[in-house]
Protein backbone atom coordinates (compact mmCIF):
# COMPACT_ATOMS: atom_id res chain seq x y z
CA UNK A 1 0.00 0.00 0.00
CA UNK A 2 1.28 3.34 -1.18
CA UNK A 3 1.62 6.03 1.31
CA UNK A 4 4.20 9.25 1.52
CA UNK A 5 4.65 12.23 3.42
CA UNK A 6 4.08 15.61 2.98
CA UNK A 7 5.26 18.08 5.55
CA UNK A 8 3.14 16.99 8.73
CA UNK A 9 0.42 15.27 6.61
CA UNK A 10 0.41 11.50 5.44
CA UNK A 11 -1.23 10.05 2.01
CA UNK A 12 -2.38 7.20 1.73
CA UNK A 13 -3.35 5.96 -1.65
CA UNK A 14 -6.50 3.70 -1.61
CA UNK A 15 -7.71 0.81 -3.67
CA UNK A 16 -9.47 1.44 -7.10
CA UNK A 17 -13.54 1.72 -6.11
CA UNK A 18 -13.21 2.19 -2.43
CA UNK A 19 -15.17 4.64 -1.40
CA UNK A 20 -14.25 6.82 2.00
CA UNK A 21 -17.75 8.23 2.08
CA UNK A 22 -19.75 4.64 1.56
CA UNK A 23 -17.28 3.42 4.75
CA UNK A 24 -17.98 6.67 6.57
CA UNK A 25 -21.70 6.30 6.29
CA UNK A 26 -21.06 2.92 7.74
CA UNK A 27 -19.15 4.23 11.21
CA UNK A 28 -21.86 6.92 11.42
CA UNK A 29 -24.54 4.36 11.89
CA UNK A 30 -25.25 4.77 15.78
CA UNK A 31 -24.85 8.10 17.52
CA UNK A 32 -23.40 6.52 20.91
CA UNK A 33 -20.45 4.99 19.24
CA UNK A 34 -17.70 5.88 22.04
CA UNK A 35 -14.06 5.22 20.06
CA UNK A 36 -14.13 7.79 17.10
CA UNK A 37 -15.56 11.18 16.09
CA UNK A 38 -17.22 12.22 13.14
CA UNK A 39 -17.64 15.50 11.72
CA UNK A 40 -17.28 17.25 8.32
CA UNK A 41 -16.68 14.32 6.31
CA UNK A 42 -13.64 13.65 9.05
CA UNK A 43 -12.68 11.21 11.44
CA UNK A 44 -11.04 11.21 14.54
CA UNK A 45 -9.44 8.82 16.31
CA UNK A 46 -6.64 8.57 19.23
CA UNK A 47 -4.46 5.03 18.39
CA UNK A 48 -2.41 3.47 21.00
CA UNK A 49 1.25 2.68 19.97
CA UNK A 50 2.46 0.97 22.76
CA UNK A 51 4.61 4.07 24.68
CA UNK A 52 2.40 7.00 23.75
CA UNK A 53 -1.06 7.42 22.15
CA UNK A 54 -1.74 9.19 18.86
CA UNK A 55 -4.67 11.48 17.96
CA UNK A 56 -5.17 11.29 14.10
CA UNK A 57 -7.45 12.80 11.93
CA UNK A 58 -8.70 11.12 8.59
CA UNK A 59 -10.09 12.67 5.26
CA UNK A 60 -10.56 12.12 1.67
CA UNK A 61 -9.39 15.27 0.11
CA UNK A 62 -8.51 13.93 -3.47
CA UNK A 63 -9.93 10.48 -5.04
CA UNK A 64 -8.37 7.12 -3.46
CA UNK A 65 -6.35 9.03 -1.50
CA UNK A 66 -6.92 9.73 2.29
CA UNK A 67 -4.95 12.74 4.53
CA UNK A 68 -4.35 11.82 7.97
CA UNK A 69 -3.25 14.33 10.14
CA UNK A 70 -1.89 14.10 13.92
CA UNK A 71 -3.76 16.74 16.14
CA UNK A 72 -2.86 17.57 19.51
CA UNK A 73 0.58 17.40 19.33
CA UNK A 74 0.66 13.58 18.85
CA UNK A 75 2.86 13.27 16.06
CA UNK A 76 4.90 10.30 16.55
CA UNK A 77 8.81 11.48 15.91
CA UNK A 78 10.09 7.54 14.76
CA UNK A 79 9.35 6.77 11.82
CA UNK A 80 8.51 3.06 13.06
CA UNK A 81 5.63 5.07 14.81
CA UNK A 82 4.02 6.68 12.06
CA UNK A 83 4.35 3.27 10.29
CA UNK A 84 2.41 1.59 13.20
CA UNK A 85 -0.46 4.22 12.49
CA UNK A 86 -0.76 3.15 8.98
CA UNK A 87 -1.01 -0.24 9.26
CA UNK A 88 -3.65 0.42 11.34
CA UNK A 89 -5.70 2.41 8.93
CA UNK A 90 -5.04 -0.11 6.58
CA UNK A 91 -6.32 -3.23 8.53
CA UNK A 92 -9.46 -0.80 10.00
CA UNK A 93 -10.58 0.23 6.13
CA UNK A 94 -9.70 -3.21 5.13
CA UNK A 95 -7.48 -1.73 2.13
CA UNK A 96 -5.58 -4.86 1.24
CA UNK A 97 -8.07 -6.70 -0.34
CA UNK A 98 -9.05 -6.39 -4.21
CA UNK A 99 -13.10 -7.01 -3.90
CA UNK A 100 -13.81 -7.10 -7.89
CA UNK A 101 -13.95 -10.55 -7.84
CA UNK A 102 -17.17 -10.24 -5.11
CA UNK A 103 -18.31 -7.74 -7.48
CA UNK A 104 -18.34 -9.77 -10.28
CA UNK A 105 -20.21 -12.45 -7.88
CA UNK A 106 -22.61 -10.29 -6.53
CA UNK A 107 -23.69 -8.67 -9.68
CA UNK A 108 -25.16 -12.29 -11.16
CA UNK A 109 -26.35 -13.36 -7.58
CA UNK A 110 -29.82 -12.15 -6.80
CA UNK A 111 -29.48 -12.37 -3.04
CA UNK A 112 -26.31 -9.60 -3.41
CA UNK A 113 -26.68 -7.59 -6.29
CA UNK A 114 -29.25 -4.95 -4.66
CA UNK A 115 -26.60 -4.27 -1.81
CA UNK A 116 -23.69 -4.82 -3.70
CA UNK A 117 -24.70 -1.63 -6.40
CA UNK A 118 -26.19 0.16 -3.27
CA UNK A 119 -22.93 0.14 -1.47
CA UNK A 120 -19.71 -0.45 -3.84
CA UNK A 121 -17.22 0.77 -2.41
CA UNK A 122 -17.84 -0.20 1.70
CA UNK A 123 -15.45 -2.55 2.79
CA UNK A 124 -15.63 -4.72 6.22
CA UNK A 125 -14.27 -1.86 8.72
CA UNK A 126 -12.27 -3.86 11.15
CA UNK A 127 -12.00 -4.13 14.41
CA UNK A 128 -7.96 -4.63 14.98
CA UNK A 129 -7.60 -5.16 17.82
CA UNK A 130 -8.07 -8.88 19.23
CA UNK A 131 -9.51 -8.03 22.73
CA UNK A 132 -11.81 -5.00 21.31
CA UNK A 133 -12.89 -7.49 18.74
CA UNK A 134 -13.98 -10.33 21.15
CA UNK A 135 -15.14 -8.01 23.62
CA UNK A 136 -17.91 -6.62 21.24
CA UNK A 137 -19.08 -9.98 19.97
CA UNK A 138 -19.50 -10.81 23.64
CA UNK A 139 -21.36 -7.53 24.26
CA UNK A 140 -23.65 -8.08 21.65
CA UNK A 141 -24.72 -11.56 22.02
CA UNK A 142 -28.67 -11.57 22.43
CA UNK A 143 -29.53 -8.06 22.67
CA UNK A 144 -29.87 -5.11 20.06
CA UNK A 145 -27.48 -3.16 18.79
CA UNK A 146 -28.61 -0.02 20.31
CA UNK A 147 -27.87 -1.66 23.83
CA UNK A 148 -24.77 -3.32 22.60
CA UNK A 149 -23.47 0.56 21.89
CA UNK A 150 -24.52 1.19 25.55
CA UNK A 151 -23.16 -1.59 27.55
CA UNK A 152 -19.26 -0.72 25.43
CA UNK A 153 -19.56 2.62 26.51
CA UNK A 154 -19.88 2.15 29.83
CA UNK A 155 -17.14 -0.14 29.64
CA UNK A 156 -14.68 2.39 27.67
CA UNK A 157 -15.64 4.88 29.85
CA UNK A 158 -14.95 2.89 33.17
CA UNK A 159 -12.23 1.17 32.31
CA UNK A 160 -10.57 2.94 29.39
CA UNK A 161 -8.42 6.08 28.82
CA UNK A 162 -8.94 9.13 26.97
CA UNK A 163 -7.61 12.11 25.02
CA UNK A 164 -9.54 15.30 25.56
CA UNK A 165 -9.18 18.02 22.48
CA UNK A 166 -11.07 20.69 21.94
CA UNK A 167 -14.17 19.74 23.54
CA UNK A 168 -14.39 16.31 23.05
CA UNK A 169 -12.89 12.98 24.91
CA UNK A 170 -11.47 10.44 22.32
CA UNK A 171 -11.16 7.31 24.31
CA UNK A 172 -9.13 3.95 23.90
CA UNK A 173 -10.72 0.80 24.47
CA UNK A 174 -9.57 -0.97 27.97
CA UNK A 175 -6.39 -3.36 27.39
CA UNK A 176 -6.86 -7.09 28.66
CA UNK A 177 -4.58 -6.15 31.68
CA UNK A 178 -7.32 -3.66 33.11
CA UNK A 179 -10.26 -6.23 32.85
CA UNK A 180 -8.31 -9.88 33.39
CA UNK A 181 -8.28 -8.88 37.41
CA UNK A 182 -11.69 -7.29 38.22
CA UNK A 183 -14.15 -9.30 39.69
CA UNK A 184 -18.08 -10.08 38.46
CA UNK A 185 -18.93 -7.76 41.09
CA UNK A 186 -16.78 -4.91 39.48
CA UNK A 187 -18.82 -5.28 36.47
CA UNK A 188 -21.47 -6.12 37.00
CA UNK A 189 -22.55 -2.33 37.55
CA UNK A 190 -22.36 -1.85 33.87
CA UNK A 191 -25.89 -3.53 33.64
CA UNK A 192 -24.28 -6.40 31.78
CA UNK A 193 -25.26 -9.66 32.61
CA UNK A 194 -23.07 -12.11 35.11
CA UNK A 195 -22.39 -14.63 32.50
CA UNK A 196 -21.26 -11.80 29.73
CA UNK A 197 -19.02 -10.55 33.08
CA UNK A 198 -17.93 -13.98 33.29
CA UNK A 199 -16.94 -14.11 29.57
CA UNK A 200 -14.90 -11.21 29.14
CA UNK A 201 -12.81 -11.52 32.60
CA UNK A 202 -11.55 -15.06 31.07
CA UNK A 203 -10.78 -13.67 27.74
CA UNK A 204 -9.24 -10.48 29.28
CA UNK A 205 -6.79 -12.98 30.95
CA UNK A 206 -6.21 -15.60 27.80
CA UNK A 207 -5.19 -12.94 26.10
CA UNK A 208 -3.05 -10.86 28.68
CA UNK A 209 -1.28 -13.88 29.54
CA UNK A 210 -0.39 -14.59 25.83
CA UNK A 211 -2.53 -18.01 25.67
CA UNK A 212 -4.43 -16.80 22.90
CA UNK A 213 -3.04 -14.33 20.21
CA UNK A 214 -4.56 -13.17 16.42
CA UNK A 215 -0.83 -14.73 15.60
CA UNK A 216 -1.78 -18.15 16.51
CA UNK A 217 -5.65 -17.71 15.04
CA UNK A 218 -3.92 -16.81 11.93
CA UNK A 219 -1.13 -19.23 11.61
CA UNK A 220 -2.91 -21.58 9.59
CA UNK A 221 -4.55 -19.72 7.23
CA UNK A 222 -7.42 -22.14 7.67
CA UNK A 223 -10.96 -20.31 8.79
CA UNK A 224 -12.98 -23.90 10.77
CA UNK A 225 -9.36 -24.23 12.63
CA UNK A 226 -9.09 -20.65 13.67
CA UNK A 227 -13.42 -20.86 15.24
CA UNK A 228 -12.49 -24.47 16.37
CA UNK A 229 -10.23 -22.83 18.94
CA UNK A 230 -12.51 -19.79 19.67
CA UNK A 231 -15.48 -21.75 20.42
CA UNK A 232 -13.55 -23.91 22.91
CA UNK A 233 -13.43 -20.61 25.06
CA UNK A 234 -16.28 -20.75 27.39
CA UNK A 235 -18.96 -17.88 26.02
CA UNK A 236 -17.79 -17.97 22.69
CA UNK A 237 -20.06 -19.73 20.31
CA UNK A 238 -20.15 -20.42 16.14
CA UNK A 239 -22.03 -16.81 15.97
CA UNK A 240 -19.32 -14.68 18.16
CA UNK A 241 -16.09 -16.45 16.91
CA UNK A 242 -16.94 -15.73 12.82
CA UNK A 243 -17.82 -12.34 13.76
CA UNK A 244 -14.67 -12.28 15.12
CA UNK A 245 -12.86 -14.18 12.31
CA UNK A 246 -14.67 -11.62 9.74
CA UNK A 247 -14.01 -8.01 11.74
CA UNK A 248 -10.74 -9.02 13.06
CA UNK A 249 -9.14 -11.75 11.62
CA UNK A 250 -9.90 -10.79 7.87
CA UNK A 251 -11.30 -14.60 6.75
CA UNK A 252 -13.20 -13.98 3.24
CA UNK A 253 -14.68 -17.15 4.30
CA UNK A 254 -15.99 -16.16 8.00
CA UNK A 255 -19.93 -16.82 7.96
CA UNK A 256 -22.18 -15.97 11.25
CA UNK A 257 -24.69 -17.92 9.26
CA UNK A 258 -27.28 -18.00 12.09
CA UNK A 259 -27.13 -14.36 12.60
CA UNK A 260 -30.67 -12.89 12.73
CA UNK A 261 -29.60 -9.72 11.12
CA UNK A 262 -28.31 -12.04 8.21
CA UNK A 263 -31.94 -13.37 8.32
CA UNK A 264 -33.90 -10.30 8.53
CA UNK A 265 -31.84 -9.12 5.36
CA UNK A 266 -32.53 -12.23 3.32
CA UNK A 267 -35.95 -12.13 3.79
CA UNK A 268 -36.04 -8.58 3.14
CA UNK A 269 -34.10 -9.05 -0.38
CA UNK A 270 -36.68 -12.03 -1.40
CA UNK A 271 -39.79 -10.17 -0.37
CA UNK A 272 -41.05 -13.08 1.98
CA UNK A 273 -43.18 -13.44 5.03
CA UNK A 274 -40.89 -15.71 7.22
CA UNK A 275 -37.01 -16.29 7.54
CA UNK A 276 -35.06 -18.60 6.01
CA UNK A 277 -33.90 -21.83 7.16
CA UNK A 278 -30.12 -22.39 7.71
CA UNK A 279 -30.51 -25.17 5.37
CA UNK A 280 -31.98 -22.55 2.47
CA UNK A 281 -28.86 -20.24 3.71
CA UNK A 282 -26.57 -22.47 3.12
CA UNK A 283 -27.87 -22.95 0.05
CA UNK A 284 -27.96 -19.75 -1.04
CA UNK A 285 -24.47 -19.33 -0.12
CA UNK A 286 -22.86 -21.98 -2.19
CA UNK A 287 -22.13 -19.07 -4.61
CA UNK A 288 -20.85 -17.29 -2.41
CA UNK A 289 -18.04 -19.50 -1.77
CA UNK A 290 -14.73 -17.77 -0.86
CA UNK A 291 -17.05 -14.43 0.26
CA UNK A 292 -19.09 -15.10 2.87
CA UNK A 293 -18.08 -12.45 4.96
CA UNK A 294 -18.50 -10.18 2.27
CA UNK A 295 -21.58 -11.24 1.66
CA UNK A 296 -22.91 -11.53 5.16
CA UNK A 297 -21.41 -7.94 5.39
CA UNK A 298 -23.29 -5.79 2.94
CA UNK A 299 -26.73 -7.46 3.59
CA UNK A 300 -26.10 -6.22 6.83
CA UNK A 301 -26.11 -3.02 5.38
CA UNK A 302 -29.13 -3.03 3.81
CA UNK A 303 -30.86 -3.26 7.65
CA UNK A 304 -27.89 -0.99 9.47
Amino acid sequence: MFWEEIDDKILLHTPNGFSFSKNLQYLARSTNECLFHIRDNKIRKAISLGSCTTLIEISNSEDQILTIEFLNLTRPESKSSREEVIAYIIEWFDLKVDLQPFYILASADPILSQASKQFNGLRIMGIPDLFEAMTWGILGQQINLTYAYTLKRRLVETYGHSIHFEGHDYWLFPTPDAIANLTVQDLIGLKMTVKKCEYLIEVANLIYKGVLTKEMLLVENDVKKAEKVLTQIRGIGPWTANYVLMRCLRFPSAFPIDDVGLHNAIKQVNGSQTKPSKSEIMQLAQHWSGWEAYATFYLWRLLY
